[in-house]
C-alpha cells in the first residue's frame, strides 16, 4: 500500500479569521498582533488577544499571510499576493511595497551551488524610508 502525505487542510472559516482577513486585505502595511487586536475591539469586535496570535500564526502557516519579524522582535503579519516576492518596507510608516528580485534570485542561487547547497529557501526584507518619510531618491 502507497502511503501519501497528509494534505493541509484548509482553515475552518470563523468569526474572528474573517475579521482579521478584512482587516489585512484593507492594508497595505505589515501589522502585529497587538496592532490588530486594538483595531478588532476598536470596531466592537470581541476577540481575545491569544486568539488573534493564534488565528494569525495558523492563517500564515497555511500560506494565506506573509510575516516578518520587526526591528523589536515581533511579529507582523500581512495580507499578500501568492507569488515568490520580497518586501521594501517604510522603517517609520510601514509601507510596504512587493518587489521582485531577479539578481538576488540569481546570486542566492549561485551562491547555494558554489557551496555545495540545494535546496535552498530564502527571505528577503529591504528596510528605508520611504519618500514621504525623508527617502529622497537620486540618480
Amino acid at each position: 500500500m502507497t502511503e501519501h502525505p497528509t494534505l493541509p487542510q484548509p482553515l475552518r472559516r470563523t468569526r474572528q479569521r474573517a475579521a482579521l482577513a478584512t482587516l489585512l486585505a484593507g492594508s497595505s502595511e505589515f501589522k502585529t498582533a497587538q496592532d490588530l487586536h486594538g483595531e478588532l475591539m476598536a470596531a466592537g469586535e470581541q476577540v481575545g488577544i491569544a486568539t488573534v496570535y493564534r488565528t494569525l500564526q495558523l492563517m500564515a502557516d497555511a500560506g494565506e499571510l506573509d510575516a516578518i519579524r520587526t526591528a523589536d522582535g515581533h511579529a507582523a503579519y500581512r495580507s499578500c499576493s501568492t507569488r515568490h516576492h520580497h518586501h521594501l518596507i517604510c522603517r517609520d510608516c510601514g509601507k510596504t511595497v512587493e518587489i521582485q528580485a531577479p539578481d538576488f534570485e540569481t546570486w542566492a542561487g549561485e551562491i547555494a551551488r558554489a557551496n555545495g547547497f540545494t535546496d535552498i529557501a530564502h527571505e528577503l526584507e529591504l528596510f528605508g524610508r520611504c519618500a514621504d518619510h525623508g527617502g529622497s531618491v537620486s540618480a
